[in-house]
């Protein structure tokens, strides 16, 4: 009993001895005692019954507070407005609708015609079977009618009930269904990653304006040096002719990269090896591109040509049609900086014959600009390989033939200057600035005599001025020498030279070309139309006038197998064929619009090709015809021819306009006829005496016109062996016997059976 009555008054005063019992399995339990702290505040029952108002705000923390924009209308910064604090956790459109609303009525209203329409099917089915099963008495047809009627007002009652909305109370407005679903929550895991700090340098120091100066003086020296350094010397401009693919490198540009690239792409340009191996996969990536062009410059053949020759040919008849070429187009090649200039000149290269040279200027006096060369090659159709500025428009160009790498360009200002194509510079190594001694007036042509050994290298210019100037590259300056000075002509029968008292000025220099037998004579053309032929060793007075222009004459060109004769072309629509010892043109050619220039063909003393303002290019062989062209194309419609060229190897030709376009044609196999297999093994002497046929002469061994002595000592002379090859050589001929003289004088044109 004392046990329990201590437990008792442990547990409390207010329990019984039932309650003890009940609980006695619990006896083991720890104890609890609650104690309160002294230091607790007491707090009376209205503080404890005191409600707190909790406040909760939908402000996102993570919204910034402190943007602001640029106002353009005031000038200045503005705080942005107010930013959303909302953030959507979930959003899911619903498919409930209000009971109220006139969609729920509209649906309510569907469900019950539906329904009605079908109890009206059950019923009309029913209708059927009945009254086709049942076809006896009257008596049960009535009964059967008065059940149908009751089953139909059965039916209308039933209608009439579903029809009464159902008015129960429910939960909501809503037909709501709760339900509750718990996701997986994934772990969150926390990844970091110590790295070590960059070591840094603490430096200081004072610097004054003197140490500014001395910093920025020594940079500029370091760049001086450097420049110095990968300049060409001129002596190496002039003797040195190794490849250009090697040697020539196109400077990457660093001025249209700011910063720090402009830097490393100065580095890439002055390294050689780097630049050669970039040229190369340009190249590469070029010709892959355009590999059905290159396909068709080196294989292509007109077959309408080869079927027409292969039909003349077992008929044994050769139609005049039948010997017309074609010109299949190759490449168009242009340049940004040249566009809307005109192409003033194009020159190949006597060395590498896939590069070629194009001046670019403007023939109008009110639309002059600084001039461009570019120098193309045909394995890069993109890009020009080198390219320079002048300060003036480009008027004519010409590569030294045996220095290949020097280029001469005569510009509109009357300047002349000297370009190294292998050099990085843009500027020339010769230039003729002194005013007293250049061209007052343009300079129309220019060209480089064949080196002398011993002589310093020169060439010749021509001018509007009036004078025929030799220009000699000295070791640090361009030293000058007029050779002629172009009078005028009277206008009188005999052609007579003005006086020298009459106020009057030279006559204006056109265009002017070098015997290629005799370089000490040449002829010029001039303004007034005037056609006369000088000698170096001369220069007082011309040797003779030619008649037959009355316009300026634009180009004179001597053939380049026989000595005697040459081509010009003149604004007055004509093209004539002249001999040196004659004073009236031997052919004549009329083409209805102004002849831009003419070109004779490397492979034959009777082709030449004429452009002509109208946009048409024009070839022509005497051997074939004498009045006509045997080929002719429209280049372009809408712009007007200036300059033709041949290549000096392969069978293309060179077209250049006046909106800065020079466009690449190969010829078809009847204007490139040969009477050789290749361009080595051509006679000279042969293509004399074909020439020479044509301009109705009789005797091979006697020409009507005789060659000066000096002329002739220089023309190569074959031995007697080399005839009796040549002899052995032709077709239907034994060794020992004569040729065939009524086979090798017919007349063109004619055919053999």
């Amino acid at each position: 009993m004392d046990g329990h009555s201590h437990l008792a008054s442990v547990r409390g005063h207010g329990e019984d001895e039932d309650d003890y019992d009940a609980n006695a399995d619990n006896d083991m339990q720890p104890i609890e005692v609650r104690r309160t702290p002294a230091d607790q505040i007491r707090l009376t029952p209205e503080q404890l019954n005191e409600v707190f108002t909790k406040v909760l705000t939908a402000t996102n923390p993570n919204v910034s507070t402190a943007i602001t924009r640029f106002s353009y209308s005031e000038g200045s910064f503005r705080p942005a407005q107010a930013t959303s604090h909302m953030a959507v956790h979930f959003e899911m459109d619903g498919v409930l609708i209000h009971v109220d609303s006139d969609e729920a009525r509209e649906q309510a209203e569907y469900i019950a015609q539906q329904a009605e329409a079908e109890k009206k099917a059950v019923a009309h089915a029913g209708t059927s079977t009945e009254e086709g099963a049942v076809s006896g008495a009257a008596t049960a047809r009535d009964g059967e009618g008065t059940n149908r009627k009751k089953e139909e007002e059965e039916e209308d009652e039933d209608d009439d009930d579903y029809d009464v909305p159902d008015d129960r109370a429910l939960k909501n407005q809503f037909n709501f269904s709760e339900r509750a679903s718990q996701t997986f929550n994934n772990p969150m895991r926390d990844r970091e990653v110590s790295t070590e700090p960059p070591p840094t340098t603490d430096f200081g120091g004072n610097v004054t304006h003197a140490d500014i100066f001395d910093a920025y003086v020594e940079d500029l020296e370091k760049q001086i040096s450097a420049k110095k350094e990968t300049q060409p010397t001129r002596k190496r401009a002039v003797d040195d002719d190794e490849d250009d693919d090697e040697q020539g490198t196109r400077k990457l540009s660093a001025a249209a990269v700011p910063g720090a690239q402009a830097k490393y792409l100065d580095e890439w340009s002055t390294n050689e090896a780097l630049a050669f191996a970039l040229k190369t996969m340009e190249r590469m990536v070029n010709q892959n591109a355009e590999a059905e062009i290159f396909h068709e410059y080196k294989y292509f053949e007109d077959k309408v040509e080869a079927k027409r020759g292969g039909a003349a040919g077992t008929a044994g008849v050769v139609d005049a049609n039948d010997r017309r070429g074609s010109f299949l187009p190759l490449w168009r090649f242009s340049f940004d900086a040249a566009k809307r200039k005109t192409v003033t000149s194009i020159v190949w290269n006597p060395e590498f014959k896939d590069l070629f040279a194009v001046g670019y200027g403007s023939y109008d006096f009110m639309k002059q600009s600084p001039g461009v060369i570019c120098c193309y090659t045909l394995k890069n159709t993109q890009y020009p390989e080198y390219k320079f500025t002048t300060e003036s428009g480009v008027m004519c160009l010409d590569f030294h033939p045996v220095h290949t790498s020097l280029l001469v360009a005569g510009l509109y200002d009357g300047t002349v200057c000297v370009y190294d194509v292998r050099s990085r510079s843009n500027s020339p190594i010769y230039s003729s600035s002194d005013p007293k001694s250049k061209h007052t007036d343009p300079v129309w042509g220019v060209r480089w005599q064949r080196e002398d050994p011993g002589k310093n290298l020169n060439f010749f210019s021509i001018s509007s001025d009036g004078r025929v100037t030799n220009w000699i590259m000295n070791k640090n300056e361009l030293l000058c020498e007029d050779v002629v000075e172009l009078k005028l002509m009277s206008g009188t029968k005999d052609h007579e030279e003005v006086p020298d008292n009459a106020m009057v000025g030279l006559a204006g220099g056109c265009c002017f070309d070098f015997n290629p037998a005799s370089e000490h004579l040449f002829v010029v053309g001039t303004e007034e139309g005037a056609l006369q032929s000088y000698s170096k060793a001369y220069n007082t007075q011309f040797l003779r006038a030619f008649e037959g222009h009355h316009m300026s004459v634009y180009g004179v060109r001597w053939n380049p197998f026989h000595p005697h004769v040459f081509l010009t072309c003149s604004a007055d629509w004509t093209v004539k064929l002249w001999e040196i010892n004659t004073t009236k043109p031997v052919m004549t050619f009329d083409l209805s619009c102004s002849v831009g220039d003419v070109a004779w063909s490397p492979y034959s003393s009777t082709v030449f090709a004429v452009v002509t303002s109208d946009g048409k290019v024009r070839v022509f062989d005497l051997n074939v015809n004498k009045h006509e062209a045997i080929g002719e194309t429209r280049v372009n419609k809408k712009s007007k021819l200036t300059h033709i060229v041949f290549n000096p190897r392969e069978p293309i030709i060179s077209v250049g306009d006046d909106r800065g376009v020079v466009n690449i044609l190969k010829l078809s196999a009847n204007l490139r006829k040969m009477t050789a297999p290749s361009l080595e093994e051509l006679d000279t002497e042969e293509e004399i005496e074909k020439l020479d046929r044509l301009l109705i002469i009789s005797d091979k061994e006697t020409s009507l016109f005789p060659l000066p002595t000096a002329t002739a000592n220089l023309m190569p002379q074959k031995t007697a062996e080399e005839k009796k090859a040549k002899n052995a050589k032709q077709p239907g001929s034994k060794p020992g016997t004569q040729p065939n003289t009524a086979r090798d004088t017919k007349r063109p044109g004619t055919a053999q059976s």
